[in-house]
């Protein structure tokens, strides 16, 4: 698949709580040189960025709006810190990472999409979500017992957070395609590190890091993704479900609402 730009903005984040990052930056500059790019003149621009720090997002979105066009925004960031821990502004570090992050990104990063032909928003979500209700009592897991696989469920759930918000840009923002996906389980230096139990039990199935990003990229470059509605939920190039048979996972407009509220406030707090 060629990728038809002039110009691809990488934004990858580093965070000063992991112990040891999934890539070094070499080793992202040197995956930036293999894309499949059109002619070696494009230009590729690498942007560090701590997803877990509001203040340094907020700074980054308004130094990229006076640099950059963007017409495609792609959320791949997440992390599972395993103990509750808190960033230097008090942030829960999975909260701050996953979903305060990808918001304050997004929306300080939405004015830049609307002024494009076709721009698009792919949020990378979790099988995690599946079985996980949103709890707008306790986002920043303060006052039930922490777990992070759990966590991480949560920070990835549809209609819960991450894919909460994606319906709601959708329906605020027609401008711009919005959808979230899940890549299916794939065998990353991501699941290799936070969760080794399962990769060792489960890592022959597991998909290739190709075949996770196969959806990605379909919803991001392909003119029949843009044909299916906003805001929808995807799983091998189709719109599925965002929840599993008899789950009561499912969320009511007022603790949506109550979410998007809750994260502007933070937001707005940082900027």
């Amino acid at each position: 698949m060629n990728l038809h730009v002039k110009t691809l903005s990488l934004m990858t984040w580093r965070s000063r709580f992991l112990e040891e990052s999934f890539w070094s930056l070499e080793e992202t500059a040197a995956l930036a040189k293999q894309l499949p790019l059109k002619s070696p003149s494009e230009n590729i621009f690498l942007h560090i960025v701590d997803l877990s720090d509001p203040k340094q997002i907020w700074k980054f979105v308004e130094n990229f709006k006076q640099e950059h066009k963007l017409h495609v925004l792609i959320n791949n960031a997440g992390c599972m810190v395993n103990k509750r821990e808190l960033t230097e502004d008090g942030l829960e570090k999975n909260f701050a990472a996953n979903t305060l992050g990808v918001y304050i990104l997004t929306t300080g990063l939405i004015p830049v999409l609307e002024k494009e032909h076709d721009p698009r928003v792919i949020t990378v979500s979790s099988g995690g979500m599946l079985v996980q209700k949103l709890n707008t009592n306790d986002l920043q897991s303060e006052r039930t017992p922490f777990d992070g696989t759990m966590v991480y469920a949560q920070n990835k759930v549809s209609e819960r957070q991450q894919v909460v918000l994606t319906e709601r840009w959708a329906q605020g923002h027609p401008a711009i395609h919005f959808s979230s996906m899940h890549p299916g389980w794939a065998d990353t230096p991501g699941v290799r590190q936070a969760m080794p139990g399962f990769h060792a039990r489960f890592g022959d199935r597991l998909r290739s890091e190709a075949q996770g990003a196969d959806t990605m990229l379909w919803l991001a470059l392909s003119s029949a993704a843009a044909a299916q509605p906003s805001g929808r939920f995807f799983q091998d190039r189709k719109p599925v479900s965002t929840h599993l048979p008899l789950a009561t996972a499912s969320s009511s407009p007022a603790e949506e609402e109550k979410l998007i509220e809750i994260l502007e406030q933070l937001a707005q707090t940082f900027k």
